[in-house]
C-alpha cells in the first residue's frame, strides 16, 4: 500500500464535504445535518475496509471495530486502544465548497492563494514551512478554510486502518475508532458512551504539525455577561434611558487587553469577547475563559464580576450579570496518572525518526473531556497548520509522519502491554 497515495486521496475527498457545526443549537444534535454526510460515506468505507460493529448512531457518532492480531502465544495484557477524530469543521470561517489546492514540490517563498491574493502563506509568518522544502502543500484557494481540522485527522486514521488490514505481518491490538460531531462548538463528547466505547485509553488525531504530543489542554469556561437597560424615546430620554448597548462598550473596554487572545501565548491565560448582541433594553456579551489552572480560571472570572461592578457604579439603575458555565478542564491531571499512555506516544514519534514534542495545547479537545471522565486520551499531531483560517495548509509529509507514528505505537502497544498505573 502507497501510503502517502492514499493519504492524500482521502484527505483531498474529505475536504470536499462540508461539514461546519453552528454554535448555539441546542434543539437538534449534531448541530448540523452536513456532518452526516461524511459520517455516513466513513461508515461506508469502515464496512469496505472489513471493520465490524460499524455503527452510526442516532446522535452522529460513527463506530467501529478492528480485532486484534496479536503474536502466537502472547503473553502480555494489551488494551484495547481508542482512535479518534471529528467529524466537523470550524464555523466561523467560511467552509462550503472548499476547492484544495496541491503546491508540489514546495521551494519556498510565499504560498498563492488564487482567491484571496492578499492573504498569501508567508514564510515569515509561517517558519515551520522551512522543514517542507521539495514537499506537497495541500491549501484551499483562499475563499474558504481547508478543513484539515480534523480531517488530516480522519485521513490518517481510515489509512493506517486500511494498512493493517492489508499487511498481515503488522500486529496491533484491539482497536476502537470514533468519528465524532460537534467538537468546534464545544459538544464532541456530549452523547459519547465511553463505557460502550469500550477502550481502556485512547488518541486522538487532532493536532497540528508533526511528532507534537499533547497531554494538556487550557481549562475553560464560558461567560455570558447581561446588561439590563431602560428605552424610552430617545427625543425625551434625558435622565430616563438607561443604554445598555453603551454599558456593553464600557464593559468590554475595561477588559484588559494583557488578557486578550491576540496578545497570549505559552501558559498565560485570556478573556476573549466574541460576541455581542443587544439593544437598548438588553445587551448580551458572550466571552471564553481560558487558563491551564483552576486558579487562574476563577480570577479571571473574578475579574469580570469585578469590571461589572465597576459598569454597574457608572449606572446603578443597570442591572448587570455575568453567568459562568463550565466547559471542559485540562486533562493533564488525568494523564499523569497513566504515564505510559504518553510516553508510548513519544517513543513512537522516536521511532519514526523524530524528536518528540510534548506540548500543551492552547485549546480543548475530545479528549479534555474523555480524559476526565476516565478514559486517558492524549492528542497526537495529524499535519496541519494555521487552523480555523482561511490560511490553513496541510503538509502531506507530516500526514504520513503521523500515520506511521500511529502504526508504530499501535505496535508498542502489543510489544510491551499495559502495566498497572498505565
Amino acid at each position: 500500500m502507497d501510503l502517502r497515495s492514499d493519504l492524500l486521496e482521502r484527505f483531498l475527498r474529505y475536504v470536499r464535504v462540508n461539514t461546519q457545526s453552528k454554535d448555539g443549537v441546542e434543539d437538534r444534535f449534531p448541530s448540523t445535518e452536513c456532518q452526516l454526510d461524511l459520517a455516513r460515506l466513513l461508515e461506508k468505507e469502515l464496512a469496505a475496509l472489513g471493520l465490524e460493529d460499524v455503527r452510526l448512531d442516532s446522535h452522529g457518532y460513527l463506530f467501529a471495530t478492528l480485532p486484534a492480531r496479536l503474536p502466537p502465544s502472547h503473553a502480555r495484557r494489551v488494551p484495547t486502544v481508542g482512535l479518534l477524530a471529528h467529524l466537523d469543521t470550524y464555523p466561523a470561517v467560511p467552509g462550503d465548497n472548499v476547492q484544495p489546492i496541491l503546491h508540489e514540490n514546495y521551494s519556498g517563498g510565499p504560498i498563492q492563494l488564487p482567491k484571496a491574493p492578499d492573504l498569501a502563506i508567508r514564510p515569515e509568518d509561517n517558519p515551520e514551512l522551512s522543514k517542507y522544502l521539495g514537499d506537497t502543500i495541500i491549501t484551499s484557494d483562499g475563499s474558504t478554510l481547508l478543513g484539515g481540522d480534523d480531517k488530516a485527522g480522519i485521513a490518517v486514521i481510515m489509512s493506517v486502518l486500511r494498512l493493517l488490514v492489508t499487511d498481515p505481518k503488522l500486529v496491533h491490538p484491539r482497536l476502537r475508532v470514533a468519528f465524532t460531531p460537534d467538537e468546534e462548538v464545544g459538544n464532541g463528547t456530549k452523547y459519547f458512551d465511553i463505557q460502550a466505547f469500550g477502550a481502556d485509553l485512547a488518541y486522538t488525531l487532532d493536532g497540528g504539525g508533526m511528532g507534537e504530543v499533547e497531554d494538556e489542554t487550557f481549562s475553560a469556561d464560558s461567560a455570558s455577561v447581561i446588561i439590563t437597560g431602560s428605552d424610552v424615546h430617545p427625543g425625551y430620554a434625558k435622565g430616563k434611558m438607561v443604554n445598555a448597548v453603551r454599558l456593553a462598550q464600557q464593559f468590554i473596554a475595561r477588559l484588559p487587553w494583557a488578557a486578550s487572545p491576540e496578545t497570549t501565548e505559552g501558559r498565560a491565560g485570556y478573556l476573549h469577547p466574541y460576541q455581542v448582541n443587544g439593544s437598548v433594553s438588553e445587551a448580551r456579551i458572550q466571552l471564553l475563559v481560558r487558563d491551564f489552572t483552576e486558579e487562574g480560571l476563577k480570577r479571571l472570572e473574578e475579574r469580570l464580576r469585578d469590571i461589572a461592578a465597576d459598569v454597574l457604579a457608572l449606572e446603578p439603575r443597570a442591572k448587570v450579570a455575568v453567568e459562568v458555565k463550565e466547559s471542559y478542564r485540562n486533562m493533564k491531571t488525568v494523564l499523569d496518572r497513566h504515564p505510559q499512555v504518553v510516553e508510548f506516544a513519544e517513543e513512537a514519534v522516536r521511532r519514526v525518526g523524530l524528536t518528540p514534542q510534548r506540548k500543551a495545547i492552547r485549546g480543548g479537545t475530545d479528549g479534555s473531556r474523555l480524559s476526565l471522565a476516565g478514559l486517558p486520551t492524549p492528542n497526537l499531531s495529524a499535519g496541519g497548520y494555521n487552523f480555523h483560517s482561511r490560511q490553513e495548509w496541510v503538509a502531506l509529509s507530516a500526514m504520513v509522519r503521523s500515520a506511521q507514528v500511529v502504526r508504530e505505537l499501535l505496535g508498542l502497544w502489543v510489544e510491551r502491554g499495559l502495566t498497572a498505573g498505565a
